[in-house]
């Protein structure tokens, strides 16, 4: 006697609670629409055991590298793409990494997802540049990242981060459909101020970004912009994209961007000894940033494989930020997390397929 064919219930990755439930009744699957709105929050908050089909839907977690910082441990995930050959010997990973943050009262976790595999954007200091980009991710494959980080660990994420492998806003219509589930108070239910996107200035996706940060419930996005460098002389060497947009371009979209009561820009700066660590690099910076809300982000560089640069001293970036606040700049200094595992900011990314340059954007079908 033939069994009847059973409906799949559809993946609760990248896909928020509305759409998740309408995506049930479009199946043909018979039940109230509370019932599928309910097992979607099961889902997200204690894990896909309920559904024995979703187990298969969240991929195992590959490999887990860890690091001991002052405020505990910082633990690299790397999750295996599916669906998408290997190259070689190496397999195609996302890269995800939490990090311990100790306040006053006690110690948080940030999520620093990826939005591609590896990265078109160039710059010379970052591991993952030198992969090029393969693949960019899906909004399931985004969201699986902060899935796996809260499952994995039992613990909860409070900031994510888009400041992993890729260009955010190479992606971003993917990148803000993950937003739209990360957020859903049904499901991982993080709250907008808590999340960060963090791109190198695409001016096409920054006006994608600011669309949808004017519409309501997104105004408490946050916006981090890779400025690293106070002329375009030197942001021209270092990164690729400001030859196609430079400071002059970019500088008045920040100024004009939609910031909530409160809020600022992050103007990220990797600081790379003997190239923008100078005194005057720091004035020249504070002057081409004068009108825009911002805080400038040092970011003591961490060195990629086979860097021509050394990581700076502390003595150096003490002066920098001395000579920023000096210029009237508000800036503050980010703590150096995970180099040990290549964890830490810039350094993600696979070394056995780190040359290869294929760009494509396309993205899996779900």
């Amino acid at each position: 006697m033939t069994q009847p064919s059973i409906t799949p219930l559809p993946n609760p990755l990248g896909l928020t609670a509305a759409a998740f439930a309408d995506a049930c009744a479009g199946s043909g699957l018979a039940g109230p629409r509370d019932r599928w709105l309910g097992l979607y929050a099961s889902f997200y908050r204690r894990g896909p055991g309920e559904v024995e089909a979703w187990r298969s839907v969240v991929p195992p977690i590959g490999r887990t590298l860890v690091t001991h910082s002052p405020e505990g441990p910082v633990t690299k995930f790397l999750l295996p793409v599916p669906g998408v050959p290997r190259l070689g010997d190496a397999a195609l990973e996302t890269e995800s990494v939490v990090i311990p943050m100790r306040s006053s009262i006690r110690t948080t976790l940030t999520l620093c997802v990826s939005s591609q595999v590896g990265c078109a954007m160039g710059c010379t200091f970052c591991e993952t540049a030198q992969m090029g980009l393969l693949r960019s991710l899906t909004p399931a494959e985004i969201v699986q990242q902060w899935y796996a980080a809260r499952h994995g660990l039992g613990r909860p994420i409070k900031n994510i981060v888009f400041m992993g492998m890729g260009e955010p806003l190479d992606n971003a219509e993917n990148v803000l459909a993950a937003i739209e589930v990360l957020t859903d108070h049904r499901g991982p239910s993080v709250a907008m101020s808590h999340i960060t996107v963090s791109t190198v200035g695409r001016t096409d996706g920054l006006a994608m970004m600011r669309e949808r940060v004017l519409r309501q419930g997104w105004r408490q996005l946050n916006l981090a912009v890779s400025i690293n460098a106070p002329n375009d002389e030197i942001r021209s060497r270092i990164m690729p994209i400001n030859r196609a947009v430079p400071l002059g371009q970019l500088i008045p979209v920040l100024r004009d961007w939609p910031l909530r009561a409160n809020g600022h820009i992050c103007a990220e700066y990797v600081l790379i000894p003997g190239i923008n660590d100078g005194a005057e690099h720091a004035a020249e910076l504070a002057l081409l940033l004068r009108g825009v809300r911002c805080c400038v982000n040092v970011i003591p560089y961490n060195p990629r494989r086979g860097s021509p640069w050394e990581a700076p001293t502390e003595d150096s970036v003490q002066r920098f930020l001395s000579a920023l606040q000096d210029a009237g700049q508000y800036c503050k200094r980010r703590r150096t997390k995970g180099r040990d595992t290549m964890a830490a900011c810039g350094q993600l990314g696979n070394e056995r397929i780190r040359q290869r340059k294929l760009v494509d954007l396309r993205v899996a079908a779900e």
